[in-house]
């Protein structure tokens, strides 16, 4: 009986310990991505507040993390995402790209326009990855290229899933400045075709970047980044009857991604 006692013991401790490791482990990512919601810069107060956790236990993690290069210390004595991260954050983008490209293209091959996937990184949209039309007259985005996220469908699509409060307090600290005579600059018109996106469950851009481009937009449900995906091209191609043809494909693509990232 002492001998089974024993055995039941280490089995419990190991598996204690098993989960003490894991447990710090998601305890650590929670931290950075509670810091990357909020902006980068928190403090110890802050981070135990918003998890819930001890503020010993916050400031263990936070000085591994510190040591490991995740987290830097500001003079001010709060904590902004550090360097490192942002090795990790190219290679995840290139990854993204690799994985979104048979998606792209599968619509290019559907709807033969360009297709692409954006992120809102900060206060911007983000292109992480295009599948060129193959029509000689095409939309051609350069991957990499950053736009305010007022004038384009992607980030219509993206605000789509944020609180209505996040989407108004980016627009003040971005502005809204006018790219075309299409553009939207007032955040009361904006957000209503934010609601409209909400309810259809797919955005359009009426040359509001650029005259002549139409594109419409769908968010990625349920994927790690603030993710949309598009087609665009020329306005005399992309007719309503494209555009009802693009949303179930474009859907169907969003959430076949979205399965490939989880």
């Amino acid at each position: 009986m002492s001998s089974e006692s024993g055995m039941t013991v280490a089995a419990e401790t190991g598996s204690k310990a098993r989960t003490g490791s894991v447990q710090s482990i998601e305890r650590a990512f929670g931290l950075l991505e509670t810091m990357a919601d909020a902006g980068g810069m928190m403090g110890l107060s802050q981070l135990a507040a918003v998890s819930g956790l001890p503020l010993p236990t916050i400031h263990r993690l936070v000085r591994t993390l510190v040591d490991l290069g995740y987290l830097r210390q500001e003079p001010s004595r709060q904590y902004v995402l550090g360097p490192k991260l942002v090795r990790l954050g190219e290679s995840s983008s290139r990854m993204l790209s690799v994985w979104a490209r048979p998606h792209l293209a599968r619509l290019v091959d559907e709807l033969g326009e360009s297709a692409n996937m954006a992120m809102l990184d900060g206060d911007q949209i983000v292109y992480l990855a295009q599948v060129p039309s193959r029509h000689s007259m095409r939309m051609f985005t350069e991957v990499g290229r950053r736009v305010l996220p007022h004038c384009t469908a992607v980030g219509k699509a993206v605000f789509s899933r944020l609180p209505e409060d996040d989407v108004r307090e980016l627009l003040q600290r971005t502005g809204m400045p006018k790219h075309t005579e299409n553009t939207i600059t007032d955040p009361d018109a904006f957000l209503d075709q934010v609601r409209m996106t909400e309810e259809k469950g797919y955005a359009t851009d009426e040359g509001e970047q650029e005259l002549g481009v139409r594109c419409v937009a769908v968010p990625v449900l349920d994927a790690p980044s603030r993710l949309a995906i598009s087609i665009s091209g020329p306005a005399g191609r992309m007719t309503e009857d494209l555009v009802i043809r693009a949303v179930p494909l474009l859907t169907q693509a969003a959430k076949s991604l979205s399965e490939d990232l989880r």
